[in-house]
């Protein structure tokens, strides 16, 4: 354990979140820059002595919850929060979950693609950042609550309004089957986070189909590369689709294109144009 490393790491972690960061108010006579001591370890379960010690090269070593407790309460990346554990002198073991931080880089990338429609999804399939054409082709995900942005849930549990199965896409049946296979790998790397756990419940009572598919223990899913959505306005937009992974966080691009020149890519100009005013139109 480098005490005094994980001081000054604390320290500077500590210094750059300001106090509306983490839902606390900005108050009055802050010297300061970022929280208190006594704000972190309010945040981290932890007494205001204990995590003062801590900073001051001064305390034992910290247990695995108390660590944890400290990288939710500093807002830590997983990059941080295993450098944390190694300071400690206790290496980090798998992450808590799936991360849903969506770095500033990729979300100006899909705001830097008019032409094409993008989203961002997690380990879980769960939408967590698009662009606008994404929300005008598939679905307006700002106006859904978080648990009805996931597509594995969609695919399986529905709505299917008029048939339209996951927004009408040709490859459903495929889609279904290469979510599964990715969704048993994400429960091995996240084997005690309640959120995959919860989900993957969820579908085994709910869906007679996905209860054969996870019976049969494949890990490897096919890509995708080109599928057609049928959309109510515009009818079917046919798509390349290509999905490039965010490996530090467990993520993944999906960016839909049109070929040039093709109806399709008429179809979703006239989106773009559209957006998401009309979306419940002919459901």
């Amino acid at each position: 354990m480098d005490r005094r490393e994980l001081a000054a790491f604390l320290r500077s972690r500590r210094e750059r979140i300001i106090p509306a960061d983490v839902g606390l108010p900005a108050g009055p006579r802050r010297r300061t820059p970022g929280l208190r001591r006594e704000e972190v370890a309010q945040l981290a379960f932890i007494s205001t002595e204990y995590y003062t010690r801590l900073e001051q090269a001064r305390g034992p070593r910290p247990s695995r919850e108390v660590l944890a407790g400290l990288a939710r309460a500093l807002r830590l990346s997983d990059a941080e929060r295993d450098h944390l554990h190694h300071l400690a002198g206790a290496p980090p073991g798998p992450p808590p979950g799936p991360s849903r931080e969506v770095r500033q880089s990729i979300l100006d990338l899909l705001g830097r693609l008019p032409q094409a429609a993008a989203i961002v999804t997690s380990a879980t399939f769960e939408v967590i950042a698009w662009n606008d054409l994404a929300a005008a082709l598939m679905e307006d995900f700002s106006a859904l609550p978080r648990r009805d942005r996931n597509l594995v849930r969609r695919v399986f549990l529905g709505p299917h309004p008029q048939g339209r199965r996951l927004y009408g896409v040709s490859d459903a049946d495929a889609f279904a089957r290469n979510a599964t296979q990715r969704l048993r790998a994400t429960a091995a790397r996240y084997p005690e986070d309640p959120e995959v756990t919860g989900l993957v419940s969820e579908l085994l009572a709910g869906s007679e189909e996905f209860t054969r598919l996870w019976a049969s223990h494949d890990v490897s899913a096919e890509p995708t590369l080109c599928k057609t959505f049928q959309h109510p306005l515009v009818g079917p937009v046919t798509v390349n689709c290509d999905a490039l992974d965010i490996t530090d966080r467990d993520q993944q691009v999906v960016i839909y294109t049109a070929a040039s020149g093709s109806r399709s890519e008429e179809a979703l100009r006239l989106l773009s144009v559209i957006g998401t005013q009309r979306m419940d139109a002919g459901r």
